[in-house]
Protein backbone atom coordinates (compact mmCIF):
# COMPACT_ATOMS: atom_id res chain seq x y z
CA UNK A 1 0.00 0.00 0.00
CA UNK A 2 1.43 3.80 -0.82
CA UNK A 3 1.38 5.39 2.18
CA UNK A 4 0.89 9.52 1.92
CA UNK A 5 4.03 10.36 3.94
CA UNK A 6 5.85 8.48 1.34
CA UNK A 7 5.55 10.56 -1.54
CA UNK A 8 4.64 14.37 0.79
CA UNK A 9 7.75 15.83 -0.72
CA UNK A 10 7.91 19.06 -2.75
CA UNK A 11 11.54 19.84 -3.97
CA UNK A 12 12.41 23.49 -2.35
CA UNK A 13 15.39 23.55 -4.68
CA UNK A 14 12.95 23.14 -7.68
CA UNK A 15 9.93 25.03 -6.90
CA UNK A 16 10.33 27.95 -4.89
CA UNK A 17 11.84 30.29 -7.65
CA UNK A 18 10.08 31.51 -10.43
CA UNK A 19 11.89 31.41 -13.54
CA UNK A 20 9.50 31.28 -16.44
CA UNK A 21 5.35 31.45 -17.67
CA UNK A 22 3.55 30.74 -20.56
CA UNK A 23 0.03 31.66 -21.24
CA UNK A 24 -1.89 29.84 -23.53
CA UNK A 25 -5.92 30.86 -24.38
CA UNK A 26 -7.86 29.76 -26.81
CA UNK A 27 -10.73 28.19 -27.81
CA UNK A 28 -12.03 24.19 -28.04
CA UNK A 29 -15.16 23.50 -30.78
CA UNK A 30 -16.97 20.70 -30.48
CA UNK A 31 -16.47 19.29 -33.90
CA UNK A 32 -19.34 16.04 -33.54
CA UNK A 33 -21.20 15.96 -30.34
CA UNK A 34 -19.84 15.18 -26.81
CA UNK A 35 -20.61 13.60 -23.70
CA UNK A 36 -19.03 14.16 -20.48
CA UNK A 37 -21.25 12.17 -18.46
CA UNK A 38 -21.86 13.22 -14.99
CA UNK A 39 -22.68 9.98 -14.12
CA UNK A 40 -26.44 8.27 -13.95
CA UNK A 41 -29.26 10.37 -12.78
CA UNK A 42 -31.53 9.49 -10.14
CA UNK A 43 -33.88 11.97 -10.62
CA UNK A 44 -37.73 10.96 -11.63
CA UNK A 45 -37.54 12.53 -14.56
CA UNK A 46 -35.08 13.82 -17.51
CA UNK A 47 -32.18 12.07 -19.02
CA UNK A 48 -30.43 9.10 -17.41
CA UNK A 49 -26.86 10.19 -18.44
CA UNK A 50 -26.91 13.81 -17.75
CA UNK A 51 -23.81 15.85 -18.63
CA UNK A 52 -21.45 17.54 -16.72
CA UNK A 53 -22.96 20.99 -15.64
CA UNK A 54 -21.47 24.23 -13.62
CA UNK A 55 -23.53 26.23 -11.15
CA UNK A 56 -25.47 28.12 -13.70
CA UNK A 57 -26.79 24.53 -15.49
CA UNK A 58 -24.33 25.38 -18.40
CA UNK A 59 -21.96 22.56 -20.13
CA UNK A 60 -18.62 21.76 -18.59
CA UNK A 61 -15.55 20.40 -19.75
CA UNK A 62 -13.42 19.42 -16.50
CA UNK A 63 -9.57 20.31 -16.86
CA UNK A 64 -8.69 17.35 -15.33
CA UNK A 65 -10.43 15.61 -18.83
CA UNK A 66 -8.25 17.64 -21.04
CA UNK A 67 -5.53 17.21 -19.17
CA UNK A 68 -6.00 13.56 -19.15
CA UNK A 69 -6.51 12.71 -22.85
CA UNK A 70 -3.08 14.88 -23.11
CA UNK A 71 -1.04 13.08 -21.03
CA UNK A 72 -2.32 9.99 -22.51
CA UNK A 73 -1.45 10.75 -25.74
CA UNK A 74 1.80 11.87 -24.95
CA UNK A 75 2.48 8.59 -22.99
CA UNK A 76 1.89 7.02 -26.03
CA UNK A 77 3.93 8.59 -28.60
CA UNK A 78 6.71 8.97 -26.03
CA UNK A 79 6.24 5.03 -25.47
CA UNK A 80 6.77 4.36 -28.75
CA UNK A 81 10.18 6.32 -29.32
CA UNK A 82 12.05 4.77 -26.15
CA UNK A 83 9.91 1.91 -25.41
CA UNK A 84 8.38 0.74 -22.61
CA UNK A 85 11.23 1.21 -19.46
CA UNK A 86 9.39 2.79 -16.46
CA UNK A 87 12.05 5.19 -15.79
CA UNK A 88 11.39 7.13 -19.10
CA UNK A 89 7.75 6.49 -19.34
CA UNK A 90 5.16 5.57 -16.71
CA UNK A 91 2.07 4.27 -15.85
CA UNK A 92 -0.06 6.48 -13.74
CA UNK A 93 -2.32 4.06 -12.68
CA UNK A 94 -0.54 1.20 -11.53
CA UNK A 95 2.38 1.96 -8.72
CA UNK A 96 4.48 -0.94 -9.96
CA UNK A 97 5.09 0.79 -13.09
CA UNK A 98 5.43 4.22 -11.83
CA UNK A 99 9.01 5.75 -12.41
CA UNK A 100 9.63 5.99 -8.35
CA UNK A 101 8.23 3.00 -6.58
CA UNK A 102 7.63 4.19 -2.36
CA UNK A 103 10.46 1.82 -1.95
CA UNK A 104 12.77 3.68 -4.29
CA UNK A 105 11.46 6.63 -2.35
CA UNK A 106 11.97 6.09 0.53
CA UNK A 107 15.66 4.65 -0.42
CA UNK A 108 16.27 8.35 -2.33
CA UNK A 109 14.79 9.93 1.38
CA UNK A 110 17.13 7.63 3.09
CA UNK A 111 20.58 8.05 1.18
CA UNK A 112 20.12 11.98 0.56
CA UNK A 113 20.05 13.99 3.38
CA UNK A 114 19.62 17.92 1.75
CA UNK A 115 17.03 19.15 -0.54
CA UNK A 116 18.72 20.24 -3.39
CA UNK A 117 20.43 16.81 -3.91
CA UNK A 118 17.49 14.89 -3.01
CA UNK A 119 15.62 16.97 -5.55
CA UNK A 120 17.93 16.27 -8.43
CA UNK A 121 18.02 12.24 -7.22
CA UNK A 122 14.05 12.13 -8.02
CA UNK A 123 14.04 14.24 -10.86
CA UNK A 124 16.78 11.74 -12.41
CA UNK A 125 14.28 8.89 -11.81
CA UNK A 126 10.99 10.30 -12.74
CA UNK A 127 9.84 9.73 -15.94
CA UNK A 128 9.53 12.01 -18.85
CA UNK A 129 5.79 12.62 -18.82
CA UNK A 130 5.68 13.29 -15.31
CA UNK A 131 8.25 15.95 -15.27
CA UNK A 132 5.62 18.46 -17.16
CA UNK A 133 2.30 16.87 -15.94
CA UNK A 134 3.72 15.63 -11.85
CA UNK A 135 3.05 13.04 -10.45
CA UNK A 136 2.36 11.88 -6.64
CA UNK A 137 5.97 12.96 -5.64
CA UNK A 138 5.97 15.87 -8.20
CA UNK A 139 4.17 19.10 -8.73
CA UNK A 140 2.85 19.21 -12.11
CA UNK A 141 3.77 22.33 -14.44
CA UNK A 142 0.98 22.30 -16.18
CA UNK A 143 -2.49 23.29 -14.99
CA UNK A 144 -5.21 23.63 -17.33
CA UNK A 145 -8.59 25.65 -15.87
CA UNK A 146 -11.76 24.34 -16.61
CA UNK A 147 -13.46 24.79 -19.83
CA UNK A 148 -16.58 26.65 -19.81
CA UNK A 149 -18.88 27.52 -22.36
CA UNK A 150 -18.93 30.76 -24.08
CA UNK A 151 -22.06 32.45 -22.91
CA UNK A 152 -22.78 34.65 -26.09
CA UNK A 153 -22.85 31.08 -27.88
CA UNK A 154 -25.12 28.83 -25.28
CA UNK A 155 -28.89 28.74 -25.92
CA UNK A 156 -29.39 25.56 -23.40
CA UNK A 157 -30.06 23.12 -26.00
CA UNK A 158 -28.98 20.15 -24.96
CA UNK A 159 -29.19 16.81 -26.99
CA UNK A 160 -30.80 13.50 -26.12
CA UNK A 161 -29.61 10.13 -27.67
CA UNK A 162 -30.79 6.73 -27.03
CA UNK A 163 -28.46 3.40 -25.99
CA UNK A 164 -29.37 -0.23 -25.47
CA UNK A 165 -27.41 -3.05 -24.32
CA UNK A 166 -27.55 -5.76 -26.93
CA UNK A 167 -27.90 -9.18 -25.56
CA UNK A 168 -24.82 -11.05 -27.05
CA UNK A 169 -26.32 -14.29 -27.46
CA UNK A 170 -29.44 -13.15 -29.73
CA UNK A 171 -27.66 -9.94 -30.75
CA UNK A 172 -30.71 -7.76 -30.29
CA UNK A 173 -31.57 -5.29 -27.45
CA UNK A 174 -31.59 -6.62 -24.37
CA UNK A 175 -34.62 -6.56 -22.29
CA UNK A 176 -34.92 -3.57 -19.92
CA UNK A 177 -31.55 -2.04 -21.29
CA UNK A 178 -32.61 0.84 -23.06
CA UNK A 179 -31.90 3.70 -21.67
CA UNK A 180 -30.76 7.89 -22.98
CA UNK A 181 -28.09 9.74 -22.33
CA UNK A 182 -26.98 13.49 -23.09
CA UNK A 183 -24.82 15.53 -25.20
CA UNK A 184 -23.56 18.80 -26.23
CA UNK A 185 -24.35 19.94 -29.73
CA UNK A 186 -21.42 20.10 -32.36
CA UNK A 187 -20.37 23.60 -32.62
CA UNK A 188 -20.57 24.53 -29.48
CA UNK A 189 -17.34 26.70 -28.13
CA UNK A 190 -15.70 26.04 -24.73
CA UNK A 191 -13.31 28.65 -23.29
CA UNK A 192 -9.41 27.14 -22.96
CA UNK A 193 -7.49 29.00 -20.53
CA UNK A 194 -3.86 27.02 -19.28
CA UNK A 195 -0.63 28.11 -17.35
CA UNK A 196 2.78 26.44 -17.44
CA UNK A 197 5.54 27.64 -15.32
CA UNK A 198 9.22 26.84 -14.88
CA UNK A 199 9.61 24.49 -17.50
CA UNK A 200 12.46 23.32 -19.20
CA UNK A 201 12.63 23.67 -23.08
CA UNK A 202 12.10 20.40 -24.02
CA UNK A 203 9.08 20.28 -21.61
CA UNK A 204 7.65 23.18 -23.69
CA UNK A 205 8.35 21.07 -26.58
CA UNK A 206 6.49 17.90 -25.35
CA UNK A 207 3.39 20.41 -24.89
CA UNK A 208 3.51 22.04 -27.98
CA UNK A 209 3.38 18.22 -29.77
CA UNK A 210 0.63 17.48 -27.39
CA UNK A 211 -1.26 20.36 -28.32
CA UNK A 212 -0.87 20.25 -31.58
CA UNK A 213 -2.82 16.80 -31.24
CA UNK A 214 -6.13 18.60 -30.54
CA UNK A 215 -5.39 21.46 -33.18
CA UNK A 216 -6.09 18.89 -35.89
CA UNK A 217 -8.76 17.25 -34.13
CA UNK A 218 -6.18 14.00 -33.59
CA UNK A 219 -7.44 13.54 -29.21
CA UNK A 220 -11.24 13.00 -28.43
CA UNK A 221 -12.94 13.51 -25.62
CA UNK A 222 -15.42 12.31 -22.87
CA UNK A 223 -17.40 9.17 -23.80
CA UNK A 224 -19.14 7.49 -26.81
CA UNK A 225 -15.52 8.37 -28.93
CA UNK A 226 -16.25 4.71 -30.86
CA UNK A 227 -19.60 5.80 -31.92
CA UNK A 228 -17.94 9.58 -33.13
CA UNK A 229 -18.68 11.69 -30.09
CA UNK A 230 -16.39 13.78 -28.63
CA UNK A 231 -14.36 15.32 -31.45
CA UNK A 232 -13.31 18.71 -30.78
CA UNK A 233 -10.79 21.01 -31.92
CA UNK A 234 -8.52 23.65 -30.17
CA UNK A 235 -8.11 27.47 -31.62
CA UNK A 236 -5.50 28.53 -29.47
CA UNK A 237 -5.56 32.62 -30.15
CA UNK A 238 -2.53 33.84 -27.73
CA UNK A 239 0.77 31.98 -26.38
CA UNK A 240 2.36 34.99 -24.04
CA UNK A 241 5.54 33.82 -22.78
CA UNK A 242 8.07 35.44 -20.14
CA UNK A 243 11.30 34.27 -18.95
CA UNK A 244 14.55 35.95 -17.64
CA UNK A 245 18.16 35.26 -16.65
CA UNK A 246 18.44 33.90 -13.38
CA UNK A 247 21.60 36.19 -12.76
CA UNK A 248 19.42 39.60 -14.15
CA UNK A 249 16.54 39.80 -11.62
CA UNK A 250 15.84 43.48 -12.54
CA UNK A 251 13.97 41.45 -15.52
CA UNK A 252 11.91 39.89 -13.25
CA UNK A 253 11.00 43.52 -11.51
CA UNK A 254 9.98 45.13 -14.66
CA UNK A 255 7.78 42.03 -15.99
CA UNK A 256 6.01 42.45 -12.16
CA UNK A 257 6.11 45.71 -12.85
CA UNK A 258 4.05 45.31 -15.88
CA UNK A 259 1.82 42.99 -14.56
CA UNK A 260 0.57 45.62 -12.10
CA UNK A 261 -0.13 48.24 -14.57
CA UNK A 262 -1.50 45.39 -16.90
CA UNK A 263 1.03 46.34 -19.73
CA UNK A 264 0.65 43.45 -22.13
CA UNK A 265 4.71 44.20 -23.26
CA UNK A 266 5.03 42.01 -20.39
CA UNK A 267 5.08 38.84 -22.45
CA UNK A 268 6.51 38.05 -25.46
CA UNK A 269 4.61 35.76 -28.36
CA UNK A 270 5.96 32.75 -28.00
CA UNK A 271 4.51 31.48 -31.44
CA UNK A 272 7.96 32.04 -32.22
CA UNK A 273 9.85 29.83 -30.09
CA UNK A 274 6.82 26.69 -30.82
CA UNK A 275 9.64 25.08 -33.35
CA UNK A 276 12.70 25.87 -31.04
CA UNK A 277 11.34 24.36 -28.32
CA UNK A 278 10.41 20.98 -30.58
CA UNK A 279 13.85 21.02 -31.73
CA UNK A 280 15.07 20.67 -27.79
CA UNK A 281 12.79 17.74 -27.06
CA UNK A 282 13.72 16.14 -30.00
CA UNK A 283 17.55 16.39 -29.04
CA UNK A 284 16.73 15.61 -25.06
CA UNK A 285 15.13 12.05 -26.81
CA UNK A 286 17.96 11.66 -28.67
CA UNK A 287 20.08 11.65 -25.68
CA UNK A 288 18.17 9.38 -23.83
Amino acid sequence: MVKISDYHYIGKFMFDTFRNRLELTGTLWTITALRISAGRSHEPIGSDLPVIKDALGCPLIPGSSFKGALRSRLESFVRGIVGSDRKLVANPAIEEEWSLRSTEMRQLRENYTDDSTLTAAILAQTDLISHLFGSPWLASKFQVRDLTVLPEYWFGQYQERDGVAIDRDTETAADGKLYDFQVVPAGTPFEFKAIVENAEEWELGLLMIGLHQFETEQIPLGGGRSRGLGVVQLKIDQMRWFDYPEDEPQYLLEYLKKLALGDDSAYEDAQDFKDYWVEQLIDYLHKK
